[in-house]
């Protein structure tokens, strides 16, 4: 058993490890996990608990007699404030209401009385998965890692859900290797003394949005800047993106007021119309002690740039390797300008606005009001009125829709309005797609639909935490790269608490076709300039998109040359040759494309590592 993970660089913001009961059979495989580099934490009888890699400043752990406790990743928690926890601790069932005290993004690990219990995040930053190696429930903070150990290859039938466009819930949620578990993340798993059983307990439920805005705007404003100190109050330099939308600078003025320098960083867009770097300079004005770095927009990476140079331990396909060098690219050079952490304005548009499918159920409850929404829906959105009509009139539940779903793969992509109005964007599947991929997929959907329920009963609310969850299954990979490049990444949006907060208010006050990121807004005022909070759309950047099809139609060629889908019988690769000697087919410029090379690029990292292992 070699992990990969063991010939892997690591860096500050890319903890991961494996967890073990204490007993000589965990014992000896946590042998295995251990190579030079590593890191143990022991239980009291000198058997491995924790193994794995991360900085100093990325975990705190804590013992009080035989139970302990782990905080990985970023949390202000002190390691007394941990003893003091663990030393009331009767119950594992205890820890849930410990993770929703803390700030921050982290896996909390507890062990007591023999048996372990570990969880990630709710928004899906942090995931946890598990496996039986060698008799013994291994515990891991990443599904390759558990893979690797057993020597598995992933399984083609989750490669061909990974195909789907996109791949709807809970599809995307498990692992590519069957043998190796997905926990949820609202739930835990805890393991047995004797480390051969698990069971998945629910820690977190997303609050039912009731809370007025008025009532609203203290608790979300706290949390956000709760959220940005957990990474800056140790001072020194932080960089920030600026983009001049609301999210990021929002994150750029919370963080001037913390005791660190603040760096911050400007794309502009190569498109004339973008207004970023206007938005970004009216900021900047009122930040006289942040240095503000403007980049050469010419210079600045396109959509597919590098897609064949991508040589990062991924535990999953993510469409994040499109933008890959444009997010990173920079990163480089703020840590050279001192940053030790840079803070994004990501997440902001998953949590500060909200679906307009809140407005299927406010429809029937509150018709008067919704009915002046809707109609300033369809004027925004350009919602024809019969599509309107048909989309508010659809009740079926979620596993219907899905079951539903499976059997219209290869018709055209569904409206604005279905998808605005309904539980999600149905799933498709484009030409290139094999007919046994077809088949492979619509299995998984038909499977799921029998079992599945949805996030929430509110299909708002549950398109709401399944955009957090696939935007967080991104940002995590993104996460993992930085870290790579010496500088890593975070993300305030998307702590829960701050996730918890914008969650809380009514669906009403949080999105409207008359006012943009209402509660944001609200929240920011005496905070960011009130100039500041007056934009109210963003950047596309289509022309990034566009010129990047173009300009690399010769990597993207060059990628389904003896394409690693193509060998499983996946797609049919000279279809997408094809395509890639003609970037301007219609259809394109809509990602469609995105998921299809996420799984090559990412099959074909896998086969170059295993080649390499010795």
């Amino acid at each position: 058993m070699t992990p990969l993970h063991t010939r892997a660089r690591t860096g500050p913001g890319d903890a991961h490890f494996a967890v073990f009961t204490d007993s000589e059979d965990a014992a000896a495989v946590a042998r295995s996990f251990s190579r030079p580099g590593c890191r143990t934490v022991h239980h009291p009888s000198g058997r491995p608990w924790l193994v794995g890699h991360w900085h100093d400043d990325e975990a705190v752990t804590a013992r009080a007699g035989d139970t302990a406790l782990a905080v990985i990743g970023c949390c202000p928690a002190e390691a007394d404030e941990l003893r003091r926890r663990a030393a009331r601790l009767r119950d594992l069932g205890e820890i849930g209401a410990l993770a929703r005290s803390l700030p921050g993004s982290f896996h909390l690990v507890a062990a007591l009385d023999g048996r372990i219990r570990v969880q990630g995040s709710a928004s899906g930053l942090r995931l946890v998965f598990h496996t039986e190696i060698s008799g013994v429930r291994v515990v891991a903070s990443r599904a390759d890692l558990l893979a690797d150990a057993l020597c598995l290859d992933p399984d083609p039938a989750e490669l061909a859900v990974r195909l789907l466009w996109p791949a709807p819930y809970p599809l995307y949620e498990t692992s590519l290797w069957p043998a190796v578990t997905a926990v949820p993340p609202q739930d835990a798993v805890i393991v047995a003394a004797d480390g051969r059983t698990a069971r998945h307990t629910r820690w977190w439920t997303p609050p039912e949005p009731v809370v007025p805005l008025a009532e609203a705007v203290d608790p979300v404003r706290a949390a956000l800047q709760e959220a940005v100190d957990a990474r800056t109050r140790q001072g020194g330099t932080v960089s920030c993106d600026l983009s001049g939308g609301l999210d990021s600078t929002s994150v750029c003025f919370l963080a001037d007021r913390s005791p660190a320098h603040v760096v911050a960083s400007t794309w502009p867009g190569r498109d004339p119309a973008d207004t970023d770097l206007y938005w970004a300079e009216q900021a900047a004005r009122y930040l006289p002690d942040v240095e503000h770095v403007v980049w050469d927009a010419d210079a600045s990476p396109l959509v597919y740039d590098d897609l064949l140079g991508i040589d990062h331990v991924l535990d999953e396909p993510t469409i994040g390797v499109m933008d890959r060098s444009r997010a990173l690219h920079h990163l480089p050079e703020l840590a050279a300008r001192g940053s030790r952490v840079h803070l994004t304005g990501i997440g902001g548009d998953h949590v500060a606005w909200c679906a307009e499918s809140y407005y299927h159920r406010l429809l029937r409850t509150s018709p008067l009001h919704a009915l002046r929404q809707l109609r300033g829906f369809r004027a925004l959105w350009q919602w024809p009125l019969g599509g309107t009509v048909r989309a508010l009139a659809d009740t079926r539940p979620y596993g219907k829709w899905l079951a539903d779903a499976a059997g219209r793969l290869r018709t055209p992509s569904p409206s604005s309005v279905a998808t605005g109005l309904g539980w999600s964007m149905a799933p498709r599947l484009f030409d290139w797609v094999t007919a046994d991929a077809e088949q492979l997929a619509r299995r998984a959907l038909l499977e799921a639909a029998a079992t599945a329920t949805p996030l929430h009963p509110d299909r708002g609310l549950h398109a709401d935490l399944e955009q957090i969850r696939v935007t967080t299954r991104v940002i995590r990979q993104w996460d993992h790269m930085a870290a790579h490049t010496g500088l890593p990444m975070a993300s305030p949006f998307l702590d829960d608490r701050v996730i918890e907060a914008f969650l809380a208010v009514r669906p009403a006050e949080r999105v409207t076709p008359f006012r943009y990121k209402p509660v944001l807004t609200a929240a920011m005022s005496g905070v960011v300039p009130e100039p500041c909070l007056r934009r109210t759309n963003k950047a596309t950047g289509s022309m990034d998109d566009t010129n990047g099809l173009r300009d690399n139609r010769a990597d993207l060629v060059a990628l389904w040359e003896d394409s690693l889908l193509e060998r499983l019988g996946l797609v049919d690769g000279a279809e997408l040759r094809r395509l890639a000697l003609r970037p301007a087919s219609p259809g394109l410029s809509d990602a469609i494309l995105y998921s299809t090379i996420a799984a090559e690029v990412w099959l074909r990292w896998r086969s170059r590592s295993r080649t390499r292992i010795p």
